[in-house]
Formats: structure tokens, C-alpha cells, sequence
């Protein structure tokens, strides 16, 4: 979670579920990994809101230019985050803690904006953990009845890795623009 709120393309949606999952197995303990997702996503935001806090505009914009491609960022998602931001204020950083694509960047804007770094963490935090607790128990739900789900899973995995596969590959290509197809008209 840290990682992912400091930017770097490493989603929760995989890894609470999956840590929800081996708490199913009795590997890990709920209120640890909730924690643990919490305080994580804490840590890597305040790198990312220091990031805004310090640097000027035009060095983010130009530095997301330049290497956003590597973390899958674009000027665009920055620009909706702190167009988000200006729109709703300080309350935005809790709210965007349990949106997918949101969560990620509000902290960028939040620093530029110099937002009160006490209330800013306290958001993150309880946004952070509120989104915890839901996909760490999504995980733990489904891990339970991995036994009753397993033999469905079976008759489709192959179809479920394509469809996969080939969604993360389409999300690298839209993101990169590594192949570009021509335009059917």
C-alpha cells in the first residue's frame, strides 16, 4: 500500500484481498494486515504530498512527462485529481480513499496545496483504513470458501488467465502507447 500511494503502480485491489486471503488460512491476523494497509498507505501518501508540498507545479507536471509512462501516470490522471481537489476541498483526500484511480493521486494536489498536514494524514488514514477493512475481508470472504469456489474456478482458468492477461496487456498498451493501431473509419 505504500508503494501504490507513493505513486508506483502496485495495486491494493490485488494485494488486501490477497492478505485477507491468507488471513482466511490463519497465516495472518485481520487487525494486523488492516493496520499494517493502513499506516502503509499513510507512509507512501505523505511521500507523495511532501512530493507537492516542495516542488513547484511545473517540475510535477514535467516530471510526470517524463517518466509518468514507467508508473503509468499521466498528466491527465493529475490534472482530474487536483481539478477533484479544487471542487471539493480538504474532505476530497478522505473520500478519494476508496476510489480506485482517485486514491492514488489526491495526495499530489493535497501538498500543493499546502493542506494542514495533521488533517491531511488523519483523512488518509481513516479513508485508508476504511478501504482496508473492505478488501482485506473481500479476501478472507472468498478465502473461506476457496474449497466451494475451487472446482467452478477449475472449469474456467483457463479462460479467466486470458481474459486477464489480456486485460493488463491492453492497460499497459493504453497507458504506454507502446502499438498503435490504425484508426478503423
Amino acid at each position: 500500500m505504500s508503494l501504490e500511494s507513493a505513486l508506483i503502480p502496485i495495486p491494493s485491489e490485488i494485494t488486501m484481498p490477497f492478505s485477507g486471503f491468507l488471513v482466511s488460512q490463519g497465516k495472518l491476523l485481520f487487525v494486523s494486515v488492516v493496520l499494517v494497509g493502513a499506516i502503509a498507505n499513510l507512509v507512501g501518501s505523505l511521500i507523495a504530498y511532501y512530493i507537492g508540498y516542495f516542488l513547484e507545479e511545473t517540475v510535477i507536471v514535467g516530471w510526470i512527462k517524463k517518466y509518468g509512462k514507467i508508473l503509468l501516470l499521466t498528466v491527465d490522471d493529475y490534472e482530474k485529481s487536483r481539478h477533484w481537489f479544487k471542487k471539493y476541498g480538504n474532505e476530497i483526500v478522505f473520500f478519494s480513499r476508496l476510489l480506485p484511480g482517485v486514491r492514488t493521486f489526491i495526495s499530489l494536489p493535497a501538498g500543493l496545496a499546502e493542506m494542514n498536514i495533521w488533517k491531511f494524514s488523519f483523512y488518509t488514514f481513516i479513508g485508508s483504513l476504511i478501504w482496508s477493512v473492505l478488501l482485506t475481508y473481500i479476501g478472507f470472504y472468498l478465502g473461506e470458501r476457496w474449497n466451494q469456489l475451487e472446482p467452478i474456478y477449475r472449469k474456467f482458468e483457463i479462460l479467466i488467465a486470458i481474459t486477464l492477461l489480456a486485460g493488463v496487456l491492453w492497460y499497459i498498451n493504453h497507458k504506454l502507447k507502446i502499438i498503435k493501431l490504425p484508426k478503423l473509419h
